[in-house]
């Protein structure tokens, strides 16, 4: 992904993107896509009444992982209150999608892929917390 090499050319970061943040942008929109993968691949299993939580959860994830890559994405200006929060609920997201997804990850290997990838953004986003919660204060 290239979101340092574009946000450090925004004249308002002037080449000092947050390392934390961008991490967390590349791992929400990895998560997204891992996300709706998963949903599709629920879908298509036999058993697919079985997947019905894990598939509502990867698609509640891969939206608010894209909503809060977007959010984070945007330098001009500031909204650091909103994006605190917004981070928080990712983390959650994350969470509880890994936490489903793991249940299943024996069975189906697309559900394990995905449980990965959820507790990789979900670290991201704790780690992007840390830092934008401290420079709300």
């Amino acid at each position: 992904m290239r979101a340092q090499e574009m946000i450090s050319t925004h004249p308002d970061v002037r080449g000092n993107p947050s390392q934390p943040l961008i991490r967390c942008i590349e791992e929400c929109y990895d998560c997204a896509q891992v996300c709706m993968s998963c949903a599709d691949a629920c879908l298509a299993e036999e058993m697919v009444a079985n997947l019905r939580q894990c598939i509502r959860l990867d698609l509640d994830c891969a939206d608010i992982c894209l909503a809060t890559a977007s959010l984070a994405s945007r330098r001009t200006g500031s909204n650091p209150d909103i994006l605190l929060q917004l981070l928080q609920v990712c983390d959650s997201a994350c969470s509880r999608c890994a936490s489903e997804c793991e249940t299943h990850a024996d069975e189906h290997e697309h559900c394990r892929i995905c449980a990965e990838s959820c507790r990789r953004c979900q670290r991201a986003c704790h780690d992007a917390i840390q830092e934008v919660g401290a420079s709300t204060h």
